[in-house]
């Protein structure tokens, strides 16, 4: 429940005391300011409470950004104040303090919401102050600024600025235009049917999951099916952060979900088209896993270079300006956009070639664009990295540290070569397990040898504190090593049911580290030590498949089955571990509210 204290009675015939019910607010009037103090003691400490002055003229969606969003521990406009339960002892103490309000221009004084305000925020209280646009929200000092406020009420439509407001303003091209025109809408029907954002989210995967059932039956119309039904999934997808923005339905579990099922639906629908394939003769789950693995690349790439610039200082460069001149320049902001294939480009390309051709087709497009926009990206983040002078904290350094998610031999006293040594470092060690598993004959110890050099320089390259200019390189080196190292031996051992189990364990690995990025922008760290030493780091998962590798591939029959079958069992264990960790983490209460509402391309 939440309660409005209205700090003395409605002034004329105000519709204030039905906009703050209709925003599921119980009302309450105090005799006057005065009297504040021991309404706001009356009010349970577990309840959100809002304040606001009855002289508040405004819009009900600027009183719904500011008293109803669950994110912040406080938020404020002209005239009202919202306060959680986690601020409440905050606002007591405060409350404790002076009483006199400064008169404004006009000789009246200021809104007691404003100044309660302005004083949680002197004595540390974050206090969100939204955004309003073309929103109004002022307390008039008189009757003709009382009329002017309602006139400029009764010329924006509240509604159609809350519609527009739940787009992302950095979204896709395909998104922006093909999806968001009607989704909107669809967002608003849902709320006006009670619906939350978490069965969308939650409707949205089930949608995936048939659609790659439907491409796993491998007929053209299971093929149809399955790209209109992943369109639709992707409909729901950007419907479901709609909703969450228009109702201001947000949650910890929610930010869990919307991420987290992003990558599952795109993932099963992969594994879809591979059976689907299988079923009309043809062998694509080299390129199935492939495809996965560039994407999970491609994503590492964008948070690790994220996390090592969060809080840089001196954070220029001559080509950040050239990007800012071009993102101002119209056609060339879509245009950018679009080349790095965002999940909305990925998936229309994904469907649409799902549908109207076969699923080796589908991937050999979705590697060579995926491969093009790694290159796109890679390479102007590299041109950023040389070209600024920037001191990277000891957060950033942490933080990638933590994507790098080395193993026990990480914790080992050593001396790292640091600065521009360490992602060639990291580099040689990728070289030394690739070229082996890609040159030694199939069943040799060789890759086991190139595994164990990997696993002795990666753990060099993150000896010393990564703060140098390229080190966020190395989170993404190490995937390539790890991911590459397993597609490249299970694909070489032409093992039946090898590639299928290397999807598996890929796809378990990844999900580990998506959750550590997400676990990073929340501000809590990493996933605990103990879960990272138990599934062995990086390079210990690497060992061990190397070993594996060579103790079962290359023989027959039994022996060819124990390749498989290891690779299973160390998905299953590695599933269990990460996924009972993560679950346990993300509905607990320590958990963050990780909402992506920059719009980047995921």
């Amino acid at each position: 429940m939440s309660t409005v204290i209205l700090t003395g009675p409605p002034v004329g015939e105000s519709s204030l005391t039905g906009d703050l019910r209709s925003l599921g607010f119980t009302v309450r009037e105090a005799a006057g300011e005065a009297a504040v103090p021991e309404d706001i003691a009356a009010v349970p400490e577990w309840e959100a409470l809002a304040l606001v002055d009855p002289r508040f003229v405004g819009h009900p969606h600027a009183l719904r950004l500011a008293l109803t969003d669950p994110r912040f521990p406080a938020g404020a406009l002209p005239g009202a104040l919202s306060v959680r339960p986690e601020a409440r002892a905050a606002l007591n103490d405060v409350l404790d303090g002076p009483t006199e309000r400064a008169g404004s221009a006009t000789g009246a004084s200021r809104a007691l919401p404003e100044t309660l305000a302005e004083r949680l925020e002197s004595d540390g209280t974050r206090v969100h102050r939204p955004e309003l646009g073309v929103l109004v929200a002022r307390v008039p000092a008189d009757e003709s600024e009382r009329r002017a406020a309602l006139e400029s009420v009764a010329a924006t439509d509240d509604e159609e600025v809350r519609l527009r407001s739940v787009v992302k303003a950095r979204d896709g091209f395909f998104t922006t235009f093909c999806v968001s025109p009607y989704s909107r809408y669809l967002a608003r029907w849902c709320a006006r049917r009670g619906f939350t954002p978490n069965q969308v989210t939650t409707a949205s995967l089930l949608t995936a999951l048939v659609a790659a059932a439907a491409a796993a039956t491998g007929s053209r119309g299971g093929y149809v099916a399955a790209g209109v039904l992943l369109l639709l999934s992707f409909v729901l997808d950007c419907t479901d952060g709609q909703l969450a923005r228009y109702s201001l339905r947000y949650s910890t579990l929610g930010a869990w979900l919307d991420a987290t099922f992003d990558r599952a639906k795109e993932y099963a629908f992969y594994a879809g088209l591979a059976l689907g394939a299988a079923r009309g003769g043809d062998d694509v789950w080299a390129l199935a896993l492939g495809a996965m693995v560039l994407q999970t690349v491609r994503h590492v790439i964008d948070f690790s270079f994220n996390e090592a610039n969060h809080d840089a200082t001196a954070n220029t460069s001559p080509t950040a300006a050239l990007s800012d001149r071009l993102d101002s320049a119209g056609w060339t902001v879509w245009a950018r956009r679009m080349i790095v294939l965002p999940i909305g480009e990925r998936w229309a390309l994904i469907a649409v070639l799902t549908a109207c051709t076969t699923p080796r087709v589908t991937f050999l497009v979705l590697l060579v664009g995926c491969a093009f926009a790694a290159c796109y990206t890679t390479a102007g983040r590299l041109l950023r990295s040389l070209t600024r002078r920037a001191e990277r904290t000891p957060r950033a350094a942490r933080a990638l540290a933590d994507l790098a998610d080395g193993g026990p031999l990480s914790a080992l006293p050593m001396s790292g070569p640091g600065g521009a040594a360490a992602p060639i470092a990291g580099l040689v060690g990728v070289v030394l397990v690739l070229g082996a598993a890609l040159t030694a004959p199939v069943g040799s110890w060789w890759p086991v040898l190139g595994a164990f050099g990997y696993a002795v320089f990666a753990t060099l390259a993150v000896a010393a504190p990564l703060t140098g200019p390229l080190d966020w390189l190395l989170p993404p080196l190490f995937r390539i090593g790890e991911y590459g190292t397993l597609l490249v031996l299970a694909a070489r051992s032409e093992v039946n049911g090898a590639l299928p189990a290397a999807f598996g364990l890929v796809a378990a690995v990844a999900y580990h580290h998506y959750d550590t990025v997400y676990r990073i922008r929340g501000g809590t760290g990493a996933p605990p030590h103990w879960l990272v030493r138990a599934i062995g780091g990086h390079e210990g998962r690497t060992l061990l498949v190397a070993a594996a590798a060579a103790l079962w591939a290359g023989g027959s029959g039994s022996a060819d089955r124990g390749f498989t079958l290891a690779l299973t069992a160390f998905a299953v264990v590695t599933a269990v571990a990460v996924l009972s960790e993560s679950i346990r983490f993300w509905v607990s209460s320590t958990a963050p509210a990780v909402h992506d509402e920059t719009g980047e391309p995921a």
